[in-house]
């Protein structure tokens, strides 16, 4: 167990924690550190994810993703009691009628409806974008905070369900475009520009420019193209950043355009046509961002 401290008989500052013991030992010398450490974990054991389940006597962690942030009670879907053995005809109609009591008083007035609504929605679209979890958590404290803000009040909810979306991937360093979030949103690309200029300035998000970098890796697999390719296009692109070439650009046609060039260059040639099609940019944006590149950074390209 690794550990700050440093051993008095030899200096060490590798440990070893011994959990049947209790013990913290130099792993050096054995010098005893520490004993009688208290055990956190559960006093039970388990030997598979079932018997974990069963054993285990909390539930899921909180999370912003559902309206009332997981701590109500539900009752189980299935019928059956404690023991896994069917619940009797007359008692399954009552569960029935509990469970369906349960689900409308978990939403109690129309703000939590708003909410239990905004948060499905969010859920539906990070999974058929393929978003990681914090970026899902993250979306959802930022319409958490627009809805306390009273910033939703006249608006779409899903207008600014898709601005807490984009906002949240752009902070955690996974950008989309607004083409992207428009594809799987309700609203167009328009009303989601909208919207997040209307939550940027309500939360005061003060987020930085996005780098056409971030999009070299996602693209060039969308265009099936090798590593080198890649890396050759970042570091394209950060020449072209050093320079001042970038400024005032779209980073997703840069970005298009540096794929294209190192795919020449790579011997991987791909046509604008493909290059504009993954990018969501068209094939004019991806000439005039390659013939930029090209004159102002002196790349040779094969023809």
């Amino acid at each position: 167990m690794a550990d700050k401290r440093v051993c008095p008989v030899c200096g060490s500052t590798e440990f070893i924690y011994d959990p049947r013991r209790g013990e913290i030992v130099c792993a050096k010398c054995g010098y005893v550190l520490e004993e009688n450490v208290i055990d956190e974990g559960p006093e039970w054991r388990a030997f598979d994810p079932d018997q974990r389940a069963k054993r285990a006597r909390t539930g899921a962690p909180m999370t912003l993703m559902i309206h009332d942030k997981g701590l109500s009670t539900d009752i189980d879907w299935r019928d059956k009691d404690i023991h896994g053995n069917q619940i009797s005809g007359m008692y399954r109609n009552k569960l029935r009628r509990l469970r369906m009591w349960q689900r409308r008083m978990r939403i109690n007035d129309a703000a939590e409806r708003n909410l239990a609504f905004a948060l499905s929605e969010l859920d539906r679209m990070a999974a058929q974008m393929r978003l990681p979890r914090r970026v899902k958590e993250a979306a959802a404290s930022l319409y958490r905070k627009a809805v306390m803000k009273k910033l939703i009040r006249g608006r779409s909810i899903e207008g600014m369900v898709s601005a807490a979306l984009y906002a949240a991937c752009r902070m955690e360093g996974i950008p989309r475009t607004l083409d992207e979030i428009a594809a799987v949103s309700k609203v167009s690309k328009k009303e989601i520009g909208r919207s997040y200029r209307f939550m940027a300035r309500g939360l005061n998000l003060n987020l930085r420019p996005t780098s056409p970098i971030e999009y070299v890796d996602r693209f060039g697999d969308a265009l099936n193209v090798s590593a080198r390719t890649k890396k050759r296009a970042k570091e394209i692109l950060r020449e072209a950043i050093e320079k001042g070439i970038t400024s005032g650009k779209g980073p997703t046609g840069l970005a298009a355009a540096a794929l294209y060039v190192a795919s020449l260059l790579e011997g991987e040639k791909k046509t604008q046509r493909e290059v504009a099609e993954v990018a969501h940019v068209t094939e004019v944006t991806v000439r005039n961002r390659y013939k930029e590149l090209v004159e102002k950074l002196g790349i040779n390209v094969p023809i």
